[in-house]
């Protein structure tokens, strides 16, 4: 398997992205379903976590929002 030579990404889990976006797990996963958050990578059968950058992407693009309003 070959990978690009890039930065690699930092992968956070759940309780960091609640502690980041202020947002509760149900609400995350809803957001998630919705298509509204960015999904998780599933990193083994009970383990999940986030791309930083798209979290800290989705953090922006509400404060943008907010500052359109």
């Amino acid at each position: 398997m070959l990978y690009a030579a890039q930065t690699p990404e930092r992968l956070i889990r759940l309780p960091e992205v609640m502690a980041r976006t202020g947002l509760g797990r149900t609400f995350i996963y809803r957001l998630v379903a919705k298509g509204l958050f960015p999904k998780p990578i599933k990193l083994g059968a009970r383990a999940s976590a986030w791309l930083e950058n798209e979290i800290d992407g989705w953090i922006i693009a509400r404060a943008a929002e907010r500052n359109s309003e």
